[in-house]
Order: structure tokens, then sequence, then C-alpha cells
């Protein structure tokens, strides 16, 4: 107990003050005020998540508990600061009123768009999402990047009127694209062998590696194209939390941590 009563005096730089019992001078007030000490002085974090987006955050059915990506990163963040968690079921339509309404002090799993910036403050990315070709773990050798993909006779397939045959068109005007209606879909034909690579989400690659083991991503991660960040959402109005999460993130990610989370959930090398 001492030890963490320690951690929370040197985390809210109150330390000295309370040793001296001294009163705690306007900073060292409003260093109290923030979600940080709210969090330490009362031993749980309240985590936002959605439950609904596999591989970052789901239901697993066997235990009815929470899992993926960002359920074992809150889990390390809460353990880092030696509290609980209470899991806050949060909707994608209302992350940012969520968090200004105080339910949750921060939300998992999402990524960084302009719009939710304007009303809430995002750490500095942990991950990055973006597109990946996928193919039979067979072929591998044959599509190690992505110009041996952009190649006469190469058929990729995308679902019909998504943002991914967007992409192929302009990734692989060398290659025949299949836009396939649904309910078929890209990976399902390469499963079929109808055709030789499909490209999805990093994100939902990571899935389909782990649901079909004949699949592989044939790039790594660092070749991702399309790409764009993955960050926590946080109250815009409490700098010392947001302090506290950008420098837990760049510990954890010089330290390899999301590394390990990116091979385990997304299937990246």
């Amino acid at each position: 107990m001492l030890r963490r009563d320690l951690f929370v005096a040197a985390a809210l730089g109150t330390g000295t003050a309370l040793l001296a019992g001294a009163r705690p001078t306007p900073a060292q007030a409003q260093t109290s005020d923030s979600r940080l000490a709210r969090i330490l002085e009362s031993g749980t974090i309240r985590v936002g998540t959605t439950g609904d987006f596999n591989p970052m955050s789901f239901r697993d059915t066997t235990t009815n508990s929470y899992a993926g990506y960002d359920i074992e990163a809150m889990a390390q963040l809460a353990s880092d600061m030696g509290v609980k968690i209470e899991w806050v079921v949060a909707e994608w339509a209302t992350i940012t009123a969520g968090i200004a309404a105080d339910r949750y002090d921060i939300f998992s799993e999402a990524s960084v768009n302009v719009t939710r910036a304007r009303v809430a403050a995002f750490s500095v990315p942990y991950t990055e999402a973006g597109t990946v070709p996928l193919s039979l773990a067979a072929n591998a050798e044959r599509f190690q990047n992505w110009d041996q993909i952009n190649q006469t006779g190469v058929r990729v397939a995308v679902s019909m009127g998504t943002v991914f045959e967007e992409q192929a068109r302009a990734h692989f005007p060398n290659a025949t694209i299949q836009a396939v209606q649904s309910p078929a879909t890209g990976f399902q034909e390469v499963l079929a062998r109808r055709a030789d690579v499909t490209i999805t989400s990093n994100v939902e690659g990571g899935t389909l590696v782990s649901r079909f083991p004949e699949l592989r991503i044939l790039v790594p991660g660092s070749e991702m194209r399309n790409r764009r960040p993955f960050a926590y959402v946080v109250v815009q109005d409490d700098q010392i939390w947001l302090n506290f999460v950008n420098t837990w993130v760049t510990l954890k990610r010089i330290e390899g941590f999301f590394a390990g989370l990116d091979r385990k959930w997304l299937g990246q090398s």
C-alpha cells in the first residue's frame, strides 16, 4: 500500500507537499483535478470499448469476456498503473460524446480523423491501419511485394463498389481486377482459387489469417498502403492525463509491446 501511495504522489507531482504537510500550490491543486489523479486514487480506470471490432475488441463467446488487441493493451495500461479496469460499453456514433460526458476515462480502438479531433484529444499513435494484399500461403514466394502483383495475368478480387475496388484499380493497373458482388468476397475468391490476390485492411487481414491458416498477408506492416493511425481517445481539457497516456504509449512502443500485438492480432511481421 505504501508503494502505491508513493507512486500516486510521484505521478501527481505532490510528493513533497504531502510529506511536508504543506498546503498544495495552485498548480498542484490543478494536478489533483486530473483524471490521472482520480484513477490512481480510486484504483479503477474506466475504459470505453465497442466489443464489435475484431480483432481489436470483441466478445469471446467461450468466456463472455472481452478479448483482442486493445483489450490486451488496456489491461497492460491498468497493470502498469496498479489499478483495475471497469469496461464501459461504447458505440461508434457516440465515442466523443461518451468522453465529454465523463462516461469513461479513455476509449480504445479508434482511428484518427479530423472530425473526432475537433471535440476530443488523441494520444500519439500506437499502431496503424492500412491496406495489405492477401493470397494463399503457397503463393507467398510468387508475390513478395506490390510490384509483383501488378503484372499481366494476375487476378485481384475485391468487393464491388468498395474502397478496396478503387485502391486495386489504382495500385494494379496491369493486373486483372475482378470486382465481385455481395455476398461473394475477395478472400473467398482467393480460397476458391478463382483469384490470385485480394486486398483488405490489415485489421481484417489479421482476423482472416487466424481463421484460415492457408491465407497469408504478403507484405510486412511497414509496406502497407493507404495508411492511417490508431490512437487512444481522451478528453481535450486534461493535458496531464493526455501527457501520461502519451508517455505510456511511447514507452510501450520502444519496448516492443505494440509490435508484439501487431504480430499476434494483425498477422504483421
